[in-house]
């Protein structure tokens, strides 16, 4: 009988299923000088269970209000991820985003190194850049995994390129994973709240409380009146989107059901900001878009040291700092998607195999993915992140 333990990298707010050094840079403006940072750090920490790894931030200037504390948070929480092992903070010098803060906060829980381009210039911000990834790399280096158990993991749960078999097959597969996670301890985050149009009540029937219900109903409204009045779209008209349709689904109603199956069975705990961590265990929705890249974006933010990632049409996403397990339960996609997805769920739609009996491979698959195993995203160096934005530029 599979053993509900995995081994992880120990740090002061949970265990890693991964080893990495991130760069952080806090505007747009720093990426060209962290990116040659990186470059040239390379040789002094790469290894299969960790790497030197650079977010793509975009923005950092130009943001006001909720915007720049959502960019911010993002920022600050990626950095605190139990995967990652030590962080390098790069700020130019002048943007909104307050470099101290997240530089700050980050340095609770491991350690960190800040540097501010104004301060040095280009090349020699790069030299002492790269002094400072030697130190962190042999911090790094050090570490070892342990055994811990499942209390230790906060899976994401993430949809992309559905189609008629994800609601059938790979979602209800996914959602007895994650109850598995949640009854031993672990924490599961639920993310793309427009695709819980349609479905949002049977959800919200699972709340812990009528607090918690209220919140649910109230993200999800939200959403639909933000796209209505700032978008001028009716999202009701705009999805399923052609790939979706082309794979079988008819109606936001019939894909949000199908969506909302990779939650599980388990009563919602609450509903988390976008890049928002959880305060304790349980199961969460998190108000993020449908938009794949973002949306595991803020589940990692959230805590996720690794993603169960479901896709009926196929799609290659991976993030820059946890593992995305990659699941279709559609036989043509896999055969010819098989290099970038890991978990072949088809079996059922054939009749040869069950949710329940597929659910237990996948659960396999999980704990060796925890304790070191490449997903395919990994292997193909898809390091995807973005940020979701709220507000203009300014």
């Amino acid at each position: 009988m599979m053993k509900d333990v995995f081994l992880g990298y120990e740090r002061s707010n949970g265990f890693g299923t991964r080893n990495h050094i991130l760069i952080i840079p806090t505007v747009t403006c720093s990426e060209f000088t962290v990116r040659r940072i990186a470059r040239e750090s390379l040789k002094y920490y790469n290894n299969p269970d960790g790497s030197i790894k650079v977010l793509n931030n975009p923005y950092g200037c130009g943001q006001t209000g909720e915007d720049l504390e959502q960019t911010t948070r993002t920022l600050i929480n990626m950095g605190i991820n139990p995967n990652v092992s030590g962080v390098l903070v790069l700020s130019l010098g002048c943007e909104s985003v307050d470099y101290n803060k997240v530089a700050d906060e980050i340095s609770k829980y491991k350690p960190v190194n800040f540097l501010r381009i104004q301060d040095y210039g280009g090349l020699k911000t790069v030299e002492t850049g790269i002094e400072k990834i030697k130190d962190l790399a042999a911090n790094a280096i050090k570490e070892k995994r342990n055994e811990t158990d499942l209390k230790n993991i906060t899976a994401g749960l993430e949809c992309g390129g559905s189609d008629f078999t994800s609601g059938l097959a790979s979602n209800p597969v996914v959602g007895k994973v994650s109850d598995w996670i949640i009854n031993n301890g672990g924490s599961t985050i639920i993310s793309e709240v427009p695709e819980f149009i349609g479905a949002e009540h049977l959800y919200a029937a699972r709340a812990v409380n009528e607090d918690v219900r209220a919140q649910i109903f109230k993200t999800v409204y939200a959403f639909e009146k933000k796209l209505k009045e700032e978008a001028r779209v009716d999202f009701r008209k705009g999805q399923p989107t052609p790939g979706n349709m082309e794979g079988g689904l008819t109606t936001i109603e019939e894909k949000s059901l199908g969506a909302v199956k990779k939650s599980g069975s388990a009563k919602v705990s609450g509903v988390l900001k976008y890049g928002e961590r959880l305060s304790k265990p349980g199961h969460y929705l998190m108000n993020t878009p449908g938009y794949d890249v973002e949306s595991v974006s803020g589940e990692v933010a959230g805590g996720a040291n690794i993603v169960m990632f479901t896709t009926g049409r196929g799609t290659p996403t991976g993030n820059i700092i946890s593992p995305v397990i990659k699941i279709t339960a559609n036989e043509e996609t896999f055969k010819k998607m098989e290099d970038i997805i890991d978990f072949d769920a088809s079996p059922i739609m054939r009749g040869d195999e069950t949710i329940e009996s597929a659910s237990e491979r996948l659960k396999k698959l999980l704990i060796e993915t925890a304790n070191g195993r490449l997903t395919k995203a990994e292997i193909n160096e898809q390091d995807d992140f973005a940020i979701y934005r709220i507000g203009p530029t300014y």
